[in-house]
């Protein structure tokens, strides 16, 4: 009966051997040369100069939905494309209305000026 489990015992080692055994390894065999330019703060190539509570601009957050929204757009058209051949017209005509929402979103943002950055 447990002999049915062996295989899944097994794969749980071996994963568990390989993603804590290079940790391991290098913790080991690796070089601790301390410094003050490892253990200082990194961000962007320059030292923090604010609070990290610091308030974004709207516009940043705006920029990442647009990015979301137009990476979606293109997870749609992929398996729209693959089987085009299987829904011929119908599947065509939905995409064009689907096209043209997300047209029509994006003149409404560049209208607005949501794409300008400053």
């Amino acid at each position: 009966m447990l002999e049915n489990y062996f295989p899944v015992l097994l794969f749980i080692i071996i994963g568990f051997a390989v993603g804590v055994g290079p940790i391991v390894t290098g913790a080991i065999l690796g070089p601790h040369r301390w410094d003050s330019e490892k253990l200082s703060p990194y961000e962007c190539g320059f030292e923090a100069f604010e609070d990290a509570r610091m308030k974004f601009d709207v516009r940043y957050y705006l920029v990442a939905i647009l990015f979301i929204l137009f990476d979606l757009e293109i997870a749609f058209l992929f398996p729209w494309a693959i089987a085009l051949n299987e829904i011929v017209l119908f599947g065509f005509v939905s995409m064009m209305i689907f096209l043209g929402i997300l047209v029509v979103g994006f003149i409404y943002e560049w209208m607005k000026g949501a794409l300008e950055w400053e």
